[in-house]
């Protein structure tokens, strides 16, 4: 047994919110140890581009950790092989971790990642699933060697998508998982229960970085595909469309298509009352948008200020 004496000396890696509930499982686990925080450097944000620090240093000096910020993680290796760390956590850091530092502890780097590896490697791993209309995703919890996500796998655990998911509450959903099941495989793994299995590197797939530009609508795609890109780009980026030179922010729409095929597509129209736009194969009713400059509304409030929006193209 490994916990009799000692705790196991952990440094942990990360940025976003993602990796909150796992950081705070570890700091309230008495077998483990953080050390240190390794986060992204504070960056502006918002329209008044404050200096912001990443969600998870402002946990760790809640906690009273060192937090190291690095531009580029390799010019702390030495620190790093000073601290003499037992184990390393990496959940959403956003870059590589070299390879003089994956030899530095004992049982390795190992590394949260949201989705079922060797399936969507990379950054963009909650809208993916929604956007290919897959049932499942998961959890995967590896150990880190060279590359992007390419290590071999210690656990998975896997959790349904439902109809109406949105990229946001699948975030939120893999985010709470991930803080038990971290725990579980960490245990198991240090008292040699878990060996870690090769990825069939075969069956890999890479998803890059969603920009905000991304949101853009393509309304000649069909609307089976929208409906689900909505769903993905939900919160962020969001999805919108021109018109009138003004862009409109598309919120939310019926998971039910329409069987309409009878417009150019991106023209609007009413449907039972309701505001509805052609895509390229089927329509799909709108429930929510928000105007540039204006508060978010219900298709018919919008329409009741609106009244000439129906029949424009948008684009």
């Amino acid at each position: 047994m490994i916990y009799k004496n000692n705790k196991i000396k952990v440094i942990f890696i990360g940025t976003p919110d993602f990796g909150i509930p796992a950081f705070k499982a570890l700091l309230e686990d008495k077998q483990f140890e953080i050390i240190a925080v390794i986060t992204q450097p504070d960056m502006p944000v918002g329209r008044k581009q404050v200096l912001t620090p990443p969600p998870i240093k402002e946990i760790a000096i809640r906690y009273g950790l060192p937090v190291l910020q690095p531009k580029q993680i390799a010019r702390i290796t030495k620190k790093i092989t000073q601290l003499q760390p037992d184990l390393i956590i990496v959940i959403a850091y956003a870059q590589l971790i070299t390879e003089n530092i994956l030899q530095i502890p004992k049982y390795g780097c190992i590394n949260v990642h949201g989705s079922l590896l060797p399936k969507y490697r990379g950054a963009a791993v909650t809208q993916a699933p929604i956007l290919n209309g897959d049932k499942q995703t998961g959890v995967t919890i590896m150990k880190m060697d060279q590359g992007l996500d390419k290590g071999p796998i210690l656990a998975q655990n896997t959790v349904n998508i439902t109809s109406n998911e949105t990229a946001g509450s699948l975030y939120d959903k893999l985010s709470e998982l991930s803080a038990p099941f971290l725990l579980q495989t960490l245990k198991q793994y240090i008292r040699g229960k878990i060996k870690p299995l090769p990825q069939n590197q075969s069956k890999a797939s890479f998803v890059k970085i969603i920009k905000k530009q991304d949101g853009l609508i393509d309304w000649t795609k069909p609307a089976q595909q929208l409906e689900r890109f909505i769903r993905a780009m939900t919160p962020w980026p969001s999805t919108w469309t021109h018109w009138q030179d003004k862009r409109i922010k598309i919120i939310s729409v019926q998971k039910k298509l329409l069987a309409i095929n009878s417009y150019k597509p991106g023209k609007t129209f009413l449907y039972n009352s309701g505001l509805a736009v052609q895509t390229g194969r089927e329509s799909l009713i709108i429930k929510k948008l928000q105007l540039e400059g204006k508060k978010e509304m219900t298709s018919a409030e919008f329409l009741r200020g609106h009244e000439n929006f129906i029949g424009n193209i948008l684009s």
